[in-house]
């Protein structure tokens, strides 16, 4: 081989050299802050733990407010009949249940539930 490619290539071996020390040094410098970042996000999360309250429910301040409907007094009128005839159902039916619970164990099943109604704003 030629002297003047000889030294073409120890010139070339010498800088690729040179630069990998400082590929390392930055690929450390990469991990360090990586592991930094962890450790500060695992910090973060564990002081918001602790800020929890102990029943692990949310506090009054915390959870949002009640959206309000926006009905009209016919249509909440309507919705208030249905709902306190769904809870007399209710109470009727836990009665029954209550009063036949003992007595009659061989009683008929109850008919099929009533088919829902069709409301027009599918509630």
């Amino acid at each position: 081989m030629k002297p003047k490619n000889l030294k073409k290539k120890i010139r070339r071996l010498e800088k690729r050299l040179q630069e990998v020390p400082k590929k390392l040094a930055k690929l450390k410098q990469q991990l360090q802050a990586a592991e930094a970042a962890k450790a500060a996000k695992a910090k973060k999360k564990a002081a918001a733990k602790s800020l929890k309250p102990a029943g692990g429910k949310k506090t009054e301040a915390a959870r949002k407010p009640k959206k309000k409907l926006n009905l009209s007094p016919e249509r909440r009128a309507q919705l208030a009949a249905a709902m306190k005839a769904r809870w007399a159902a209710k109470r009727a039916a836990e009665a029954n249940a209550k009063g036949a619970s003992g007595d009659n164990q061989h009683a008929v099943p109850p008919g099929p539930p009533p088919p829902p109604q069709n409301r027009p704003d599918g509630v």
